[in-house]
């Protein structure tokens, strides 16, 4: 871990991310492509010092409210968040200032901050969003090593649920030849339609694969799937995107049981939904 300072804190769609890298380990992390050009290693985490400074004079500028977001490049919910607080110290921020947040993580750590989502969703509007791809734990553990399993992060999407904060589930990726079978996709649904998900945001039954997050991917698929790289590579050659053989039917599967459970499955609506301010119905419940 190292500090930077930043220049700004807010993209131009209001998008925040405190730390860049992530220590979770997911062996599919297009977060490590050369195209980010990190200037550092990606497991040394550049925690930005002045983010909170930078944030709280983001918000006061701001000539109205609206959704911000975090995310989307780093998890916000890495184990140095533990000691640093900054993602609870920015909901505090974003809380006292009257704005709504929606944020993505694959960390149960994020109940940790139930009492502030929950005061800003009271207000404004708190959407949690959390990564599910495998309902194999064992599975689970190897692709994303260092953080909670898929039992945890549905028990917490549950207890959202009890807290009347909604919640919106990622299912991706799907990884060919791995997790990419309708089993699967069954039992993530189920699960999300068991803790009530407003929407499943998923991008087709595949992965992306470039330089940079290629090499570490193949890596470790020699380590834990040896031979497997090998069949990627006939199968795929250096394609960016990889679909699973079973992508027309399992996306036939995946919109099926999405319309069962009464989830919205389309990406643009859900998109929609995170990102709009309702105006004058938050203004009246802030207050």
């Amino acid at each position: 871990m190292h500090y930077i300072k930043a220049k700004s804190i807010l993209s131009i769609r209001n998008g925040m991310n405190l730390y860049r890298g992530c220590q979770h380990g997911c062996i599919y992390c297009d977060a490590r492509s050369s195209c980010y050009q990190m200037d550092h290693a990606f497991e040394d985490i550049a925690v930005k010092e002045n983010a909170l400074e930078l944030l709280e004079a983001a918000l006061k500028s701001r000539r109205k409210p609206c959704m911000i977001g975090t995310g989307a490049m780093s998890d916000p919910y890495m184990p140095l968040e533990r000691d640093l607080e900054l993602t609870r110290k920015s909901l505090e921020l974003i809380g006292k200032h009257g704005f709504g947040v929606t944020l993505l993580t694959k960390s149960d750590w994020v109940l940790r901050d139930i009492d502030l989502l929950k005061r800003i969703n009271d207000q404004t509007k708190a959407v949690v969003q959390m990564t599910l791809t495998t309902a194999d734990e064992d599975l689970c553990r190897i692709l994303e090593p260092g953080v909670c399993t898929t039992a945890s992060r549905v028990a917490a999407l549950k207890k959202f649920r009890e807290a009347g904060i909604p919640t919106v589930v990622w299912f991706c990726p799907v990884v060919p030849f791995l997790n990419d079978t309708e089993e699967n996709v069954r039992r993530i649904v189920g699960f999300c339609g068991e803790a009530g998900v407003k929407g499943i945001i998923h991008f087709g039954m595949g992965l992306t694969l470039r330089e940079g997050n290629r090499e570490y991917f193949y890596e470790n698929l020699d380590r834990y799937f040896p031979g497997l790289k090998e069949r990627y590579i006939r199968t795929y050659g250096n394609a960016y995107e990889l679909l699973s053989p079973n992508a027309v039917h399992l996306e036939q599967v995946f919109r099926e049981e999405c319309d069962r459970y009464g989830i919205w499955h389309d990406n643009d609506r859900i998109f929609r939904y995170l990102s709009e301010w309702e105006e004058e119905e938050n203004q009246l419940r802030f207050f």
